[in-house]
């Protein structure tokens, strides 16, 4: 079996302006988080996220959230990245009510992960266009906070 491996490659932190109630969903409780903004610190790239991104969740039966996210990030030399991502976050329905009411919740006890895909047109940036990234993840009541990891 091959092993896998990672490398970090930034912390990102979002905040989330408000969050848009859909309601009942096929899948289950649609929400619409809107990212007012946020920044991301690491050493090959840093920067900040750009209003307009939002976390297209659904609260499905079995407990368990689903994300579906759309950002853009600035880095610190003006380039733009888009950046998108999957995840799942569970925990038992005692911290998921907490998580809903923007309690804060000790990461040990939240499953928080992200499946990540970026794109650029910045040539400084472009390995980007052609990795995968990781994200663990906690949430905080201030906004969720990644740990970005690329794999290799």
């Amino acid at each position: 079996m091959t092993e896998i491996r990672t490398r970090p490659l930034f912390a990102l932190r979002l905040q989330v302006a408000e969050m848009q109630p859909i309601g009942p969903a096929p899948a289950g409780e649609r929400r619409v988080g809107v990212v007012a903004g946020g920044t991301f610190q690491g050493a090959r790239l840093s920067g900040t996220v750009l209003s307009g991104g939002s976390d297209w969740i659904i609260a499905r039966p079995d407990g368990a959230w689903t994300l579906d996210v759309r950002l853009v990030l600035k880095t610190t030399d003006g380039a733009l990245i888009g950046m998108t991502y999957k995840g799942l976050r569970h925990g038992s329905a005692e911290v998921m009510a907490k998580v809903a009411r923007g309690e804060p919740v000790p990461p040990e006890d939240l499953y928080f992960r992200t499946v990540i895909q970026f794109e650029t047109a910045a040539p400084a940036y472009a390995w980007l266009n052609r990795c995968f990234a990781i994200g663990v993840g906690r949430r905080p009541p201030e906004g969720p906070v990644y740990e970005v990891f690329e794999l290799l």
